[in-house]
C-alpha cells in the first residue's frame, strides 16, 4: 500500500471525526451582558492636603494608619515671623481702640475746645443780639454794633471749624480703628495657615514630606480618605458607556484575593471623558467588601448591563461574521442578541433543533 495515500486518508478521517465532534445544538438557557472595566479601589473621600504658604515643614502631627478627627491638625509649618507680625498687629489695635474710646482720645480734647466754642458763641451771640436792640433804639454807636457782630461771626467760624474737625477727626480714628482690626484678623489667618488641618474624619493614608524640608502650595503634605468606606473606580470605554446607569450590578476580582468573586453596584457615573485614555470613571460600591483593603488595590470586573433567561444560545465561536452560522444545509443568516464572553443569543435564524457546524478554517 502507498504509504502517503494511507497518511492522507488518515487525516481526512481525522478531520472528518472532529467535525462530527464539534456540532453542536443550540440550548435554552439564561445568558448575562456585561461590560468590562478596569478596576482601581480607593478610599471614600479620599483627598490630598495642601499649605497655602511656602515655609519649612517643622512637625508631622501624625502618622500613616492614623485615625483623626476634622479639624485635627496634621502638620506644622515653621511660623516666627507671622507670630510677630500677629503682635504688631494686636498693638496696632489696642492704639487704635484707645484713640477712639479711651480716656486720652484725640476726641476728649476736640470735645472740650467744642464746650469752650461753644459758650464763647453763646456769649457773643447775647452781646450781639443786646447791641442790636440797642442800635435800633438809636442807642450806641454804629463802631460798637459792627464789632459786636465781628465777634459773634468770629465765634461761630470757630465753633463750625471745631465740629467739622471733630467730625473729621472721628471718622479717620474709626477708619483707622477697623483697618487695625482687619490687620489683626489677617494675620490670625495668616498665623492659622501654617497649620495644615483635617477637612474630613478618616485616615492618613501617606505623609509626603519630612520635618526640614522645603513646602509650597503645589506640594501635598498628607494622603487623607474613609477610614471604613471604599470606593471602587472603573474605568470604561466611552463606546460602552453609554448601556450603564446606577444600581447595575458590578462582578469583579482584585488581584489580592484572585480566587474570590465580589459583588458590588454602581454608585456614580461621571460625565467627562478622559482625554488621555478615551475612558469615563465610573465608581461602584461593595456589596460585601473584604476585611482588608488598601488604596490602590487593583483588578478587573464586569458590568452587568442586560440578563435574560430561556434565551436560544450558541458559543461565539460558532458564529461566523456578526450574523451568520454554518448549518449542514449551508450558510443561515441570524439575529442575534445579548453576547457574554464565550456565548451569544439567537433571536431568529435557527431553532433549538438545528445542527450547526464550526466555521470552516
Amino acid at each position: 500500500m502507498n504509504r502517503s495515500w494511507f497518511l492522507a486518508v488518515t487525516l481526512v478521517f481525522l478531520i472528518s471525526c472532529k467535525q462530527q465532534q464539534e456540532k453542536i445544538y443550540p440550548i435554552e438557557t439564561s445568558i448575562t451582558e456585561s461590560v468590562y472595566a478596569s478596576v482601581i479601589v480607593q478610599p471614600d473621600s479620599l483627598y490630598q492636603a495642601f499649605t497655602v504658604v511656602n515655609g519649612i515643614l517643622d512637625e508631622n502631627l501624625v502618622e500613616e494608619g492614623d485615625l483623626v478627627n476634622k479639624g485635627d491638625v496634621l502638620v506644622q509649618i515653621i511660623k516666627t515671623n507671622p507670630e510677630i507680625a500677629s503682635k504688631n498687629a494686636l498693638l496696632d489695635l489696642q492704639l487704635a481702640r484707645e484713640n477712639l474710646e479711651g480716656g486720652a482720645a484725640v476726641l476728649s480734647s476736640l470735645e472740650e475746645e467744642i464746650k469752650a466754642a461753644k459758650l464763647q458763641y453763646l456769649n457773643d451771640s447775647v452781646n450781639f443780639k443786646r447791641q442790636e436792640r440797642l442800635w435800633e433804639q438809636q442807642i450806641g454807636s454804629r463802631t460798637n454794633l459792627e464789632s459786636k457782630k465781628l465777634a459773634y461771626d468770629k465765634s461761630k467760624t470757630a465753633l463750625e471749624r471745631l465740629q467739622n474737625e471733630y467730625n473729621r477727626t472721628k471718622k479717620e480714628l474709626e477708619t483707622r480703628y477697623k483697618q487695625a482690626q482687619n490687620a489683626y484678623r489677617a494675620s490670625q489667618v495668616n498665623t492659622t495657615d501654617y497649620s495644615v488641618t483635617s477637612k474630613i474624619d478618616g485616615k492618613v493614608y501617606a505623609l509626603h514630606k519630612n520635618p526640614g524640608e522645603i513646602v509650597s502650595p503645589t506640594q501635598p503634605l498628607v494622603t487623607l480618605g474613609s477610614a471604613n468606606k471604599f470606593v471602587i473606580e472603573m474605568l470604561v470605554d466611552e463606546e460602552d458607556i453609554v448601556r450603564l446607569r446606577e444600581g447595575q450590578p458590578v462582578y469583579l476580582r482584585l488581584d489580592a484575593y484572585p480566587e474570590i468573586i465580589f459583588t458590588a453596584v454602581v454608585h456614580k457615573i461621571y460625565p467627562k471623558k478622559d482625554e488621555r485614555n478615551q475612558t469615563f470613571l465610573v465608581e461602584a460600591l461593595f456589596e460585601e467588601a473584604p476585611e482588608v483593603l488598601l488604596p490602590g488595590l487593583s483588578g478587573e470586573a464586569n458590568i452587568v448591563v442586560a440578563k435574560r433567561e430561556n434565551a436560544l444560545v450558541i458559543p461565539r465561536s460558532f458564529l461566523i461574521g456578526k450574523n451568520r452560522v454554518r448549518t449542514e444545509n449551508g450558510i443561515v443568516e441570524v439575529i442575534t442578541g445579548l453576547q457574554s464572553i464565550d456565548s451569544i443569543e439567537i433571536k431568529n435564524g435557527i431553532t433549538a433543533k438545528t445542527e450547526l457546524l464550526p466555521p470552516e478554517e
